[in-house]
């Protein structure tokens, strides 16, 4: 094995990972049904619940992110973790199964026994996984030495990571830099080795494995010099773009038609991840509408009683990706009119809301119709609140990356709306803390966090003093 072998192909890592994680799924299966039942054939309903699991279990574990990067944290982290998206797994295969009428077809203790062994395994894999790398390590394989290449603060930005990420099994041997060492000295440890010209001969002498140039994109005459004097090392040459001071989301590398790219911003609704957000928002909001379905009888009854005009009120909003979209709420204002291309918020004592409107909105009871907007698929159950268009046009120069809130579908409940900020914007400073929460959902969007998100709603979403 050569040195960085496990680093260098850590994507292989990962999918051995996860299909060593089904086997241990099948195999906890079908050993708990031959302890059991002394035989290792089960019938054909096991053997679809078995199918089932392992299907689910490939999306929890993914929404909980149980294959990123776990070197430097404690194992207790990882299989916390695992635990967590092995029940998740569970519950999801005895909800189903619930829902199917099949939970009576199936003995409990093997349904337990299962659940139990496929986590001993997934257990006494990771144990034996961190073992073997620390012993490789411990003999000084799977290790790269690594030289920098600084012009200005990236590189040590980028020193001080690599340092306090030893489990990367990247030692960095030291830096060149052309500053003198009396200005700079060492590095978080990292001696300097020499100017930038030094670095061809000490990399030809074979004293590093890998060679990471830090120059900033301005620096492009400095990049073709460093290049040119390394066209004779065998060493391994990475440049680290300077992307730092710029606002991201999401960001990540990829490749299209074989041209790398850097994804600044992006959605992370993509993939598996748009399949659950979108599973998780119809059977959601068909689950609550059934549930709520007398109250919003009740609701518009109140309504037709207690003022003049329709039940529902329609407004259209910006969604997805800035798309125009019509907003169902129940009306809680007086018919009235506005000027075109203006909207005014609802504000504290404003005269123009009903009584039973002002209970409406104290209460969120006005959003409920939005589950409507959430079965046809132009909101979701948890997102950056909708604005109106005026609004966005209004918000959209004075807020930075205001616009990027459309990366994923507006919600009924969000982040920022359970942290408090709900209600009225009338200041610019409540609208860039809406802001702020709206893009740390995006940038940390899981079905868990979305589960938090909805279970903090019950509890603190509904009633709020800032809305009127």
């Amino acid at each position: 094995m050569k040195k960085g072998f496990l680093y260098e192909h850590s994507v292989a890592i990962g999918l051995l990972m996860r299909v060593f994680d089904l086997f241990a799924i099948v195999g906890a299966a079908l050993l708990t049904y031959w302890m059991h039942f002394d035989t290792w054939e089960p019938p054909s309903n096991y053997v679809r619940a078995v199918i089932i699991g392992v299907l689910l279990s490939l999306m929890a574990f993914d929404q909980m992110q149980v294959y990123r990067a776990w070197r430097g944290t404690s194992i207790a982290s990882e299989v916390r973790t695992l635990g967590l998206a092995w029940t998740l797994t569970y519950i999801l295969l005895s909800a189903v199964l619930v829902l199917t009428e099949q939970h009576e077809e199936f003995a409990r203790r093997w349904l337990i026994s299962w659940y139990g062994a496929g986590l001993l395994f997934f257990i006494a894999f990771r144990s034996s996984l961190r073992h073997s790398l620390r012993f490789l390590r411990s003999g000084g394989r799977n290790t790269r030495r690594v030289v920098v290449a600084i012009v200005g603060d990236l590189g040590f930005q980028v020193i001080q990571q690599l340092q306090e990420a030893r489990w990367t099994g990247l030692i960095v041997v030291g830096y060149f830099e052309d500053r003198s060492e009396e200005r700079v000295g060492d590095i978080y440890g990292v001696p300097r080795l020499g100017n930038l010209e030094d670095m061809a001969a000490f990399v030809e002498a074979g004293h590093t494995d890998q060679v990471w140039l830090t120059l900033p994109f301005r620096a492009e005459e400095r990049m073709r010099q460093i290049l040119v004097s390394l066209r004779h090392c065998t060493a391994d040459i990475r440049m680290v773009p300077d992307i730092f001071g710029f606002s991201l989301l999401n960001h990540s590398l990829g490749e299209v038609a074989g041209i790398p790219v850097i994804n600044l911003s992006s959605t992370p609704m993509v993939g598996v991840n748009r399949v659950v957000k979108a599973i998780e928002d119809r059977v959601i909001a068909s689950i609550i509408l059934l549930l709520i379905s007398p109250l919003m009888i009740c609701v518009a009854l109140g309504i037709k009683l207690t003022s003049a005009g329709p039940v529902f009120f329609r407004q259209e909003r910006l969604g997805y990706d800035g798309r125009v979209f019509r907003v169902w709420k129940f009306r809680s204002m007086k018919v009235h009119q506005e000027r075109e291309g203006k909207v005014t918020q609802a504000k504290k004592n404003d005269s123009r809301i009903t009584p039973f409107g002002a209970f409406l909105r104290r209460t969120s009871l006005d959003e409920l119709p939005q589950f409507f907007n959430v079965l046809d698929g132009s909101m979701s159950i948890v997102g950056p609140r909708p604005h109106a268009v005026a609004h966005n046009e209004e918000y959209k120069d004075l807020v930075d990356r205001y616009m990027r809130r459309h990366k994923v579908k507006p919600g009924i409940t969000g982040w920022a709306q359970v942290n408090g900020f709900r209600g009225e914007t009338d200041t610019l400073e409540k609208m860039e803390k809406r802001v702020e929460y709206d893009l740390y959902y995006i940038e940390h969007w899981s079905l868990l966090f979305d589960l938090k998100i909805i279970f903090m709603t019950i509890f603190k979403g509904f009633v709020n003093p800032n809305a009127y």
